[in-house]
């Protein structure tokens, strides 16, 4: 087994880009290889970490010759925090590798051999195109192999950043962060700065004891920002003392709200959140549709493409306005609002009980008068008796989470036999797998890849079904 670890494979070309950001390449005998810590192009030496009979796995070790597709990251902390780890790929080869996967996904997994391809839509901003971020404090900052090896003391080791990919007891401390727009990065140090000079305790994740644990931002498209802090335990005169600071120095704050978290895990939903100053939301508007977003909220974290997305959708629902419209996983009615205005009737269905108050607010709020929600586990709620007392569907779009929709709501889709579903996904493999039982009735004409999230691999896809 050691022997096997240590298996080195030479002079492996890596010829494109795998699922969850690998790269590919194959052994001079045809065996597919699959490598961590390289980029499509590079020709590398592979020290193997798994070995099946089809295929290795592994890490770079060297690098030989490097990718023509290569670039410099911009973030000092790029190969050590957990996010953006295309930084290092050009924003053109990055959409090329995610158009080919949702393709290879649909064309594989799916079994659809032909269907129109729609360009990847890329993003206009490929860095600061985050609207929330999270971050942690913690008492033991992650020290790297230099530093530890250096034997030096080096004292003061409070962070405030993220976790450590797979060492959730460990966070990078971060000097910047190229996700989310300023202030975000001078909010987050000047939180560090204060705490630091104040003496106020940074969490221990390990003994579960101090007083500062989490902090979260958030920002609308017109400037407003939330700031949400969760704390171990109160300590009164301490906290109004960092508020009060952070509110004189960033006048962009228009809300800030916290919680107190004495529990083993940093979740919030289900903590009483406590209003510090302002409203304790912020309002988003797209289209002229407006969205209240409280700490709880979810809302799509990058608010340019998030509006394209939607556009498309409704795009391709082709709506001409005496519709009856399924909205599957609903959320908090974001879709459900944009088709409600070109349909004759909206139906949302979603598990969460708060994302269907939120969109039954949200509803209210833009005047809606033609949408209805339904909360409960979709495979149980979405069932033959909900088809019989509901009109038929025209139209139905679903998006599901990364695990896709429930082999029982897809048959449920089949029964309600909409003349078009436009299937929103942030995991194309899922998706394919879900149209794959629908390829019999329905006919895949279209799919547009959106990339949401630059400097990663992850995108999202939208396809088209027609009814034979």
């Amino acid at each position: 087994m050691k022997q096997r670890r240590n298996k080195i494979l030479e002079n492996i070309r890596l010829l494109s880009a795998g699922a969850k950001g690998v790269s590919v390449g194959k052994t001079e005998d045809g065996k597919t290889v699959l490598v961590k810590g390289a980029v499509p192009g590079d020709l590398v030496n592979v020290r193997v970490k798994k070995s099946k009979s089809n295929y290795f796995e592994g890490e770079a070790v060297e690098i030989l010759e490097y990718s023509e597709y290569r670039v410099d990251a911009k973030c000092i902390h790029f190969g050590t925090c957990g996010g953006c780890k295309w930084q290092n790929i050009a924003y053109e080869k990055q959409l090329d590798f995610k158009h080919s996967e949702v393709v290879n996904n649909i064309k594989r997994i799916g079994g659809f051999p032909e269907f129109e391809e729609v360009p990847i839509l890329g993003a206009p901003d490929q860095y600061f195109y985050r609207n929330k971020m999270e971050f942690s404090f913690s008492n033991s900052r992650w020290l790297t192999q230099y530093e530890i090896s250096s034997e030096e003391n080096f004292g003061n080791r409070d962070a405030l950043g993220f976790h450590i990919p797979g060492m959730w007891s460990k966070i990078l401390d971060l000097k910047e962060c190229w996700l989310q727009e300023d202030p975000s990065n001078q909010i987050r140090l000047a939180v560090k700065k204060y705490a630091v000079e104040n003496g106020l305790e940074f969490y221990d994740v390990k003994e579960q004891k101090g007083f500062l644990r989490t902090l979260m931002l958030r920002q609308n498209s017109k400037g407003d920002w939330m700031v949400l802090f969760q704390l171990y335990k109160d300590n009164k005169a301490e906290r109004i003392k960092l508020f009060d600071f952070l509110l004189s120095q960033f006048p962009q704050i228009t809300t800030l709200v916290y919680a107190i978290n004495p529990k083993g895990n940093d979740s919030i939903y289900d903590l009483d959140i406590q209003n510090y100053y302002g409203e304790g939301f912020i309002y988003e508007e797209m289209d002229g549709l407006k969205f209240k977003i409280g700490p709880k909220s979810f809302f799509q974290t990058n608010y340019k493409q998030a509006l394209e997305l939607y556009r498309k959708t409704l795009e391709f629902a082709d709506l001409k306005g005496d519709e009856v419209v399924y909205d599957l996983y609903t959320g908090t009615g974001t879709i459900a609002q944009y088709v409600a205005r070109n349909a004759k009737q909206v139906i949302g269905i979603e598990s969460v009980q708060e994302a269907i108050d939120a969109a039954i607010e949200h509803a209210e709020l833009n005047g809606l008068t033609n949408t209805t929600f339904y909360c409960g586990d979709m495979k149980n709620v979405f069932n033959d008796e909900f088809l019989a007392n509901h009109p038929k569907a025209d139209v139905l779009v679903t998006d599901p989470p990364r695990d896709g929709m429930h082999q029982k709501v897809v048959e449920q889709i089949l029964k309600l036999a909409p003349e078009r579903i436009v299937y929103v996904s942030c995991n194309s493999a899922t998706q394919a797998r879900d149209i794959a039982l629908m390829k019999d009735d329905y006919e895949l004409v279209k799919i547009l890849p959106v990339d949401m999230f630059p400097q990663t691999h992850h995108v999202e896809n939208i396809a088209l079904l027609i009814r034979k």
